[in-house]
């Protein structure tokens, strides 16, 4: 049973683990951004090449982080997530050593099979080791220092590529590992849902999903070409989502994403608000770590310098912003969040060449800061409230899913959009342009997420609904009734 308090030694040391743990991911998703421009010149890559080093980990990331999540539950979280900080640490070391373009692409796909396996297992190691009172202070505490291991890694990354060189963006992961695994074998408690000890694995709707996003990111990615066998992988992408679909719908209890999770509107809501949000911050990092370098000449360190707001705000206020969802519901963060980002996201339109960090930079980075801390911490509540504790490693995968997949895609589809050409970060003007248009584009998709929010979710156990542990409306959460019938 959950019940070890926060404020307690144990407490203290899993809320540290869990952090470094998913740190690692986030801060290599955002950290790597920054060192983009040296890569490219180092190893001679074009644009194409640049996508592909951020969206390969993304890619097996988003493919196997379902199965990640599965498996904690199945075998221990635990110990999942601790073989999932060894793996990571030994690919980041693979990347930190490339000597070409292609080596480092192929070991950024490893390095997602370990944050598959670390990533899913942090948050529900959290929803399973602490006590029901403590865990919305836990959630928002793991979301705001997590969110500031993501928000930092454009500094850091910007520090470590103008000084030591940018493979030491990708060494600085094993000496973190070095210290997380050790304190989550010993003061981790174990945990696991016994009812899925028994059974086969989902291997076929794993290649599936994989298959899918593999196959569509390398048609967004290769459009530009305008080929026939670029339209066939596109066909067979969607073919392949498909079949996975089909797939995770007959195997029932062995899939890897059983169906009826989205039972729960509130669980489907959040999740759509999810593939919004994450699909704008995936462009939005992106590209912004370019267009201050490329457009607005500032270096490796000013242009991850720049950012820093967003670690301050997420920082102070992330923890307050998990409370305070939790007294007033979800609705109003999710709604207002998005709103907030996208205001950001315009206002940096305002940054181009010679660009002030005062007047230009700094209100769009506070501005996005403050959505960031309005949504991330109930986005991620109100993602586990919405099932129930034996199902949060699942939940937690999908929503991570749902996450990386969104900024695989915006990765791989923004330049196709917005007429960004294979050398376009090599030219000031033409990158500018195709950034505006991005920007245009990202605060639309965050303007939809805020409509889903306000339309769709509502507070677990508050919808008229009379009956607990209905997954139907999201209401797991609401205490035993006496006297109701089993109906919704």
């Amino acid at each position: 049973m959950a019940d070890v308090r926060l404020a307690t030694p144990q407490g203290k040391w899993i809320l540290l683990t869990t952090v470094l743990g998913s740190s690692m991911a986030l801060l290599d998703s955002t950290v790597v951004n920054v060192a983009l421009p040296r890569i490219g010149r180092d190893l001679d890559a074009d644009l194409g090449a640049l996508q592909w080093t951020i969206n390969a980990y993304l890619l097996t990331l988003a493919g196997l982080i379902l199965l990640g999540g599965s498996l904690g539950d199945r075998f221990g979280r635990r110990k999942v997530f601790v073989v999932g900080v060894v793996w990571f640490a030994v690919a980041s070391l693979l990347c930190g050593l490339a000597p070409n373009v292609g080596v480092l692409i192929a070991a950024r796909a490893l390095q997602g099979i370990g944050g598959a396996l670390l990533t899913p297992g942090s948050l529900a190691i959290i929803q399973a080791s602490f006590h029901p009172d403590d865990r919305g202070r836990a959630v928002g505490l793991w979301s705001g220092f997590g969110g500031i291991g993501a928000a930092v890694g454009p500094f850091l990354g910007g520090w470590l590529v103008d000084g030591p060189g940018w493979r030491w963006v990708f060494l600085l992961n094993v000496p973190l590992a070095l210290v997380c695994a050790p304190i989550a074998v010993r003061h981790v408690p174990e945990s696991g849902d016994g009812r899925t000890r028994h059974g086969r694995f989902d291997v076929l709707g794993a290649c599936l999903g994989a298959l899918a996003l593999a196959l569509v990111t390398y048609a967004l990615i290769e459009a530009r070409s305008g080929s026939l066998v670029v339209a066939l992988v596109a066909v067979a992408g969607i073919a392949a989502g498909v079949a996975f679909v089909y797939v995770e719908r007959r195997r029932a209890d062995d899939a890897m994403m059983p169906l009826d999770i989205f039972a729960s509107r509130q669980f489907t809501a959040v999740n759509l608000v999810t593939l919004c949000v994450y699909a704008a911050f995936g462009g939005f990092f992106f590209l912004s770590a370019l267009q201050l370098q490329v457009v607005a000449g500032y270096s490796a360190l000013g242009a991850g310098t720049a950012l820093l707001p967003t670690t301050a705000l997420m920082l102070l206020l992330s923890a307050r912003s998990g409370e305070l969802a939790e007294r007033i519901g979800p609705r109003v963060p999710l709604t207002v969040g998005p709103l907030l980002c996208g205001a950001g996201m315009l206002l940096m339109l305002r940054v181009g060449e010679g660009a002030s960090y005062v007047a230009d930079v700094l209100p769009a980075v506070l501005v996005l800061g403050l959505g960031m801390v309005t949504l991330v911490a109930p986005l991620t509540a109100s993602v586990l409230a919405s099932v129930g504790v034996e199902r949060a490693g699942l939940a937690s995968g999908v929503n991570n899913a749902a996450a990386r997949a969104a900024g695989l895609v915006a990765v791989a589809a923004l330049p196709l959009v917005t007429g960004m050409g294979e050398e376009a970060y090599r030219s000031g003007v033409a990158f500018d342009a195709a950034f505006g248009r991005a920007m245009v584009v990202c605060a639309g998709v965050l303007v939809v997420g805020s409509g889903v929010a306000f339309v769709a979710v509502r507070r677990p156990g508050v919808v008229g609904c009379r009956v607990p542990e209905c997954r139907t409306h999201g209401c797991v959460t609401a205490p035993p009734l006496e006297g109701v019938d089993e109906r919704s």
